[in-house]
């Protein structure tokens, strides 16, 4: 898959392509039946396939205050976008001009004259163009008057409403990891850079990771199942999301506590696979007791982290 971020650099044998356009923020099983689409439509006609992605995503421009928290950073969402094997992602770097075309406007002169389409795969609800005037319809007229292959994908549902990006967030927020993961095909993945803390969980016995420069929506406070990923390996892990209130704490930290991991991890990058959530945080009388229910927990941890990597072999 080429990757492409300058419209000036597009190499001539991608002309004539078939196209999908959309933020593709998750890359959720919605996103999946339009990708799977597009590169089975391109095969078929002897075209190649271009997945059309912006970054930064336009309403982070148009409206910054009101832009929700990501899914999946830029490189993740190269990485998933990237299992479809399209021939080409393209990378928009939005800007102004960018933004100020009308939905005719982008049709003509990023679709035709750019790119010279030979076809698009979109969902139905679809929107582009200034304003986001331009919709399925609209652009069913559009590609009737150019002759140019249009399929509108109809959406995944799950719980009888459609997957979105706008959904998941919500599930995420409110710590449905199970749900979540459900929409997404995957678990959803936190990526952050491991920095001190205050080595309270090593004098516990329990050392923790700390994680720090996260880009993208955090759960619900509380105690969750996950796995590492972590130079080609994977652990089960205990993440203590939230504060630390038998001690006093009450900031927000992202913790990790890698089973049977050893060594320093200070300054790595990890992928913290979320798989269910275990409780909520709560406040202990003892240190004594935290001991205790830290035990248990790990008990409960390790035995939905296996039961999952027994049923998702893909996702170990």
């Amino acid at each position: 898959m080429k990757i492409i971020e300058h419209l000036e650099t597009l190499p001539n044998e991608l002309r004539g392509n078939y196209m999908t356009i959309g933020k593709f923020d998750g890359v959720h099983r919605g996103h999946a039946r339009i990708l799977q689409r597009l590169t089975a439509l391109a095969h078929e006609n002897h075209s190649p396939s271009i997945v059309f992605t912006f970054d930064p995503l336009p309403v982070e421009m148009i409206r910054p205050h009101l832009a929700p928290p990501l899914l999946c950073t830029k490189k993740q969402k190269i990485e998933l976008i990237s299992r479809f094997e399209p021939d080409a992602l393209f990378i928009y770097p939005t800007n102004s001009k960018l933004l100020n075309l009308s939905a005719q406007d982008f049709f003509e002169k990023i679709v035709l004259e750019i790119f010279g389409s030979k076809g698009l795969v979109e969902g139905k609800d679809f929107n582009f163009g200034k304003n986001r005037d331009g919709n399925a319809n609209i652009l069913q007229q559009l590609c009737s008057k150019t002759k140019i292959d249009l399929e509108i994908i109809s959406p995944f549902q799950a719980l009888g409403r459609d997957i979105s990006s706008s959904r998941i967030r919500s599930l995420i927020h409110e710590g449905q990891i199970e749900a979540a993961r459900g929409m997404l095909g995957r678990p959803y993945q936190i990526r952050g850079h491991v920095v001190h803390g205050e080595h309270r969980g090593r004098r516990l016995g329990y050392p923790t990771a700390n994680l720090s420069g996260i880009q993208t929506i955090l759960p619900k406070p509380g105690i969750y199942a996950a796995i590492t990923h972590f130079e080609n390996e994977s652990f089960i892990t205990a993440v203590n999301l939230g504060g630390n209130p038998t001690f006093g704490v009450q900031t927000i930290k992202f913790e990790a506590n890698l089973f049977q991991f050893q060594g320093d991890l200070y300054g790595k990058f990890l992928d913290i696979d979320f798989i269910s959530r275990i409780r909520d945080v709560i406040r202990f009388e003892s240190k004594e007791a935290l001991l205790q229910q830290i035990d248990q927990d790990r008990q409960m941890i390790e035995k939905v982290a296996n039961e999952y990597r027994k049923n998702n072999p893909l996702f170990k």
